[in-house]
């Protein structure tokens, strides 16, 4: 007798005449679905570009708070008028082909598996599924060109191998995992952009350029070393000189040469002063890279964009000198945690930070000690629990610190346990500017900073970029995946060496989409909530509650307590009403 997990599984049985479906009508939690409650609407008929697919699973995820909370005004709505054209959360997703317009046909098949790269851009436009693109939270819809035809093509990834639903919705949040240690930033100088190079008066030093100063349409020189002029003439490109400049001349030169945009590459020879590189740094265009060489150190701190480290992808290089160009390239810029270093993760307990701090534990060549931050003493318990054992597997030392419960700071906690050094890495999982300037303290000079939670472009911190040049210290942040990066998590849950599933903290049904959506909100849960569509009346409840409640899907819990496919399994084959209803 063939199971319902096996006849879920084949997706061959009857589709309903309607789904049910939590619509967003405007900001705020109350305008989700209508008085609380999912809405049904009927299935439409794919056309011949389009699919009907069912969603299997859902996780939700933090960075719907800010759409919850800004509605039409968020940025990927572009003034959208919910109330008569709503969206749907839900961009962590896994779903089934269940009907295949003829079009697509040679694709995509009935009873294929995949999961959906949210972060989309159609003729440059960002939209994102879950956002523009209304999301998962509906048992079937339909898919066309809004996904499939992308700049960078279909955003779709079909599943491989036996992946469980809930750990292919979390390939997405994983990717952004992922990404966050994949090189996004531009490291050479821009082939046909605009270079300003910057020098400083009395300068004597022989700078040499030894590849990539042919690579700019223009090049602006301020006070530059005659050098680096003679370089400059000698490639033939359009060169425009404005010497004798002061920091408040620097917007007008902008806004002249670029039309604000910002210069592709910023080279500064000698910097000396943190507010004239402050002042530099904010006429960087998206993208580009402030190139400091020098061989002493800044006055001070400089006040650095956080957010457009983050969403911008500037990047801060530099050396010692002389060879300008020595700065360049990503032999000189890393992007992955030092191998057999010391970590730090701030924001380790929520469900992202627990990710970084798994991550870490499983990479191969990763650090040898992983230090795991946090204020909530509940989930830094949890980061205990969960990850204790798998770093002792792995040979890796794991320390947890609690900065409201200690009379050590947390820069003295980090410097006793990497015996005066500092860490090699920090990661930074929370969006507050004071601890990601507190995070930079905490590195030895060659270390990495990245910045994983995103603030608002112009939110500035006071950071030491004098490492930068004088060793080799990284400041960096991402924003997105792309479909390689969850490609990449799938690879390597296949293969044993990541496990997506350990990140589920909390399970639920259709009806309790909102609840889940709340609980996230409120940190109820130390880690993800994974909605499961296809189960309409299953309650929210923690993966610790179900000896109590589903002793049948407890018994199939992996060690200590985590999510697996056998669980999931189990899950369906009791719950699931083969009707759809």
């Amino acid at each position: 007798m063939t199971s319902k997990y096996e006849l879920y599984r084949a997706a061959n049985t009857p589709v309903p005449e309607q789904t049910w479906a939590w619509n967003m009508y405007g900001a705020g939690i109350e305008n989700i679905g209508r008085n609380g409650r999912p809405e049904k609407f009927p299935i439409p008929e794919p056309a011949a570009d389009q699919m009907l697919v069912r969603v299997d699973s859902v996780g939700m995820c933090f960075s719907d708070v800010k759409l919850i909370t800004q509605g039409r005004n968020h940025p990927k709505l572009y003034n959208r008028d919910l109330a008569q054209v709503p969206t749907r959360l839900g961009h962590e997703v896994t779903v089934t082909v269940i009907e295949v317009g003829e079009q697509l046909a040679d694709q995509y098949s009935p009873g294929q598996r995949v999961a959906v790269q949210p972060d989309i851009y159609q003729n440059g436009k960002s939209t994102a599924y879950g956002y523009t693109v209304p999301g998962g939270l509906i048992q079937y819809h339909l898919i066309g060109s809004e996904v499939l035809e992308t700049d960078a093509g279909a955003c779709l990834l079909p599943l491989e191998g036996d992946m469980g639903y809930a750990e292919a919705s979390l390939l997405e949040p994983w990717g952004c995992v992922v990404a966050s240690y994949t090189q996004r930033r531009r490291l050479e100088p821009k082939e046909s952009g605009i270079m300003w190079l910057i020098g400083t008066p009395g300068d004597k030093r022989d700078y040499t350029f030894s590849a990539g100063l042919e690579a700019p349409g223009t090049i602006v020189l301020t006070d530059a070393p005659a050098s680096i002029e003679k370089l400059a003439r000698q490639t033939g490109t359009p060169i425009i000189i404005r010497d004798g400049l002061g920091v408040d001349d620097y917007a007008a030169l902008a806004d002249e040469l670029t039309d604000g945009r910002g210069f592709d590459d910023i080279v500064v020879l000698d910097p000396r002063s943190a507010t004239a590189v402050h002042e530099i740094a904010r006429h960087i265009a998206r993208r580009g890279t402030l190139n400091m060489v020098g061989q002493e150190p800044l006055d001070g701190l400089v006040d650095a964009d956080m957010g457009r480290l983050h969403y911008d992808y500037i990047a801060f290089i530099g050396n010692q000198g002389p060879d300008i160009a020595a700065s360049y390239g990503e032999k000189r810029n890393r992007c992955e945690l030092h191998a057999g270093g010391a970590a730090v993760f701030i924001g380790a307990g929520g469900p992202m930070g627990q990710m970084h701090v798994q991550r870490a534990i499983e990479l191969p060549d990763g650090p040898r000690l992983v230090i795991a931050t946090e204020v909530n003493e509940n989930r830094l318990e949890a980061v205990r629990t969960l990850f204790a054992p798998l770093a002792e597997k792995h040979g890796v030392e794991l320390l947890v610190f609690n900065p409201m419960q200690s009379e050590e700071s947390l820069y003295d906690f980090v410097m006793r346990a990497t015996d005066q050094i500092g860490a090699d890495d920090v990661v930074v999982s929370v969006p507050v500017a004071a601890l990601m300037a507190e995070a930079a303290t905490l590195l030895n000079p060659n270390g990495m900073l990245v910045f994983f939670a995103g603030v608002p472009n112009g939110t500035m911190a006071p950071v030491d970029l004098s490492p930068v040049y004088l060793h080799n210290a990284q400041f960096t942040g991402t924003s997105g995946l792309t479909l390689d990066d969850q490609a990449q998590v799938m690879n390597r849950a296949l293969d044993g060496s990541l496990s997506p599933a350990r990140a589920v903290a909390a399970i639920g049904g259709m009806n309790a989409a909102q609840d889940g959506i709340e609980a996230m909100m409120t940190s109820r849960y130390p880690g993800k909530i994974v909605i499961f569509p296809q189960i309409p009346d299953l309650p929210l409840m923690g993966l610790d509650e179900l000896a109590n409640k589903l002793p049948e899907v407890a018994a199939k819990l992996g060690e200590g307590g985590i999510w697996t496919n056998e669980a999931e399994a189990t899950l369906i084959e009791a719950y699931w009403p083969l009707s759809g209803e």
